[in-house]
């Protein structure tokens, strides 16, 4: 969808337009290498986010490279694309690695007849420079489970096979409500279909709410691929989709549980350590010019309170289960202190 048209309907994510699985057998045609494939992604997004975290607690860095778009699209023919620039050390205007100004290239590296959109996660293979896949999902479940050799020890197991039917079941219904249901919200064509979409945020907050008063993580008793996928959502929540998409009913920070959760889950490593709050609150509030056409950026909330005691370890359960957090993030990938980031 173009940023600066509201849609005619209800907003639909389209499936992936290129999804090539990487695994270490290579069974589909790509195997897992190290310093094969870059990982293009825009801190903003929360798609792109879960595959971050996911890769981080994976201790995947060394593995695959990372390369991070503008948080503000730039209007290309009509459309608007994720581009190197300067904000994000690429003084050029290209990414040093990849040689490409917006992501599109690998697209029609890839496809040269593609005019589709294009979307953030990209994983791009380096030597041919044509995008692998833009499969957010797949990505992070083939990261957790595919790259076990080029994986740091102590990685945690991200997708347990004895939890992936539960893991799958909470991420549907949290995908179908919370995780689009904010965007189907925030971009409603008209004030019924709002309404409606508004509705089962919140419904879905409250039921996460009460699941999550008595257990530490959303299924099992360690942080698996479900809790990456709510969470890529709940800290953008106060920031930007309580005021700019119109889901204001109540904000993370009113529910206890779940503002305790989020908080928890933000001090551990792998999710404080690669968000970062300006290039959230910019992209939203400067590319979405039909619902915010001045494109003022929101000075708030303030995100000091995310450091705050949370007391979930009461609860049990521990967050790499048998396994080690990640050591620091390479110096080249850490963002800002959070001080900085108000």
């Amino acid at each position: 969808m173009r940023a600066n048209k509201l849609p005619t309907e209800e907003i639909r994510r389209e499936p992936a337009a290129f999804a090539d699985r990487i695994t270490a057998d290579g069974r589909f045609g790509r195997t897992t290498e190290p310093d094969r494939y870059r990982l293009v992604i825009s801190r903003a997004c929360p798609w792109a986010h879960r595959v971050v975290m996911t890769r981080r607690l994976m201790g995947l860095e060394g593995a695959v490279s990372l390369a991070v778009t503008d948080p503000v699209q730039e209007i290309i023919e009509g459309d608007p694309h994720w581009v190197f620039t300067e904000r994000t050390g690429s003084p050029d205007g290209r990414d040093p690695v990849l040689g490409i100004h917006a992501l599109r290239e690998a697209y029609l590296a890839r496809d040269p007849g593609y005019d589709g959109g294009v979307s953030v996660p990209g994983m791009v293979d380096v030597p041919s420079g044509h995008l692998v896949s833009n499969d957010y999902d797949q990505l992070s479940v083939d990261m957790a489970t595919e790259w076990g050799p080029l994986a740091r020890e102590g990685a945690p197991d991200l997708y347990p096979v004895a939890l992936r039917e539960e893991i799958d079941t909470v991420s549907a219904r949290v995908y179908q409500d919370l995780n689009n249901g904010v965007y189907r919200s925030g971009f409603a064509p008209d004030q019924d279909r709002y309404d409606r979409a508004v509705a089962a945020v919140f419904a879905r907050l409250d039921a996460l709410e009460e699941r999550l008063t008595d257990r530490r993580y959303l299924v099992g008793e360690h942080i698996t691929l479900a809790d990456l996928r709510l969470w890529a959502t709940l800290v953008r929540f106060d920031a930007v989709y309580h005021g700019h998409f119109k889901c204001n009913r109540r904000k993370l920070v009113e529910y206890p549980a779940l503002w305790a959760y989020a908080r928890d889950l933000f001090q551990t490593p792998g999710f404080g350590d690669t968000t970062e709050f300006e290039h959230i609150r910019v992209h939203y509030y400067r590319v979405h010019t039909a619902i915010n056409p001045t494109g003022v950026v929101a000075v708030g909330p303030d995100p000091r309170g995310w450091l705050t005691e949370h007391g979930r370890e009461s609860l049990g359960g521990s967050p790499f289960g048998e396994g080690s957090p990640p050591g620091p993030a390479p110096e080249d990938e850490r963002v800002p202190p959070l001080a900085e980031q108000g």
